[in-house]
């Protein structure tokens, strides 16, 4: 299975292609990675991004690298993660350096939420952040999510949970 192309008013939400492990792999390499174990070389950021596409033939869903609709340039990653050990599937997201704080990651993330119920039947979809995660934290509750005792993927994770019931 690829993924399907979902639209919003400024974002292409597409399957990802080899092009985008660049900008993935600096993510990786930078300081910005500190909440994803990073940072890490690009052999280990191969082997985390082939993994998380490969979600999509093996489980139906994972990452949807996001587009300006406009120009089309690469913004960053958004989508549905369960690799071993997780819980339940995570609501997760990167961007580019250059999208940081226009609303992107929360735009991307929304309509990544309203296709998981429209196609699963999902009641909610959860994060997993570290405490000290502070932006994603903040992202996570902006988007409407609540904070609950739940396992994340690390025990120290911060379990923001998101109702879906009343998305499309």
């Amino acid at each position: 299975m690829i993924a399907p192309s979902l639209h919003t008013q400024r974002l292409t939400l597409r399957m990802p292609v080899l092009a985008d492990f660049g900008p993935r792999a600096d993510f990786y390499a930078s300081d910005r990675s500190v909440w994803e174990d990073g940072p890490l070389d690009r052999r280990a950021a191969w082997r985390i991004f082939a993994s998380e596409v490969g979600q999509w033939p093996l489980m139906g869903f994972g990452p949807f690298s996001v587009d300006d609709a406009a120009s089309g340039a690469y913004l960053g990653e958004v989508g549905i993660y369960q690799p071993e050990g997780y819980p339940e599937p995570e609501l997760g997201w990167f961007t580019t350096p250059e999208a940081e704080g226009k609303g992107v990651a929360f735009e991307a993330a929304r309509a990544v939420m309203v296709w998981a119920r429209s196609s699963f039947g999902w009641d909610h979809l959860d994060n997993y952040i570290d405490p000290r995660n502070a932006r994603s934290i903040e992202l996570a509750l902006r988007l409407g999510g609540v904070q609950v005792a739940a396992p994340g993927a690390d025990p120290a994770d911060v379990v923001i949970r998101h109702d879906l019931r009343g998305l499309a």
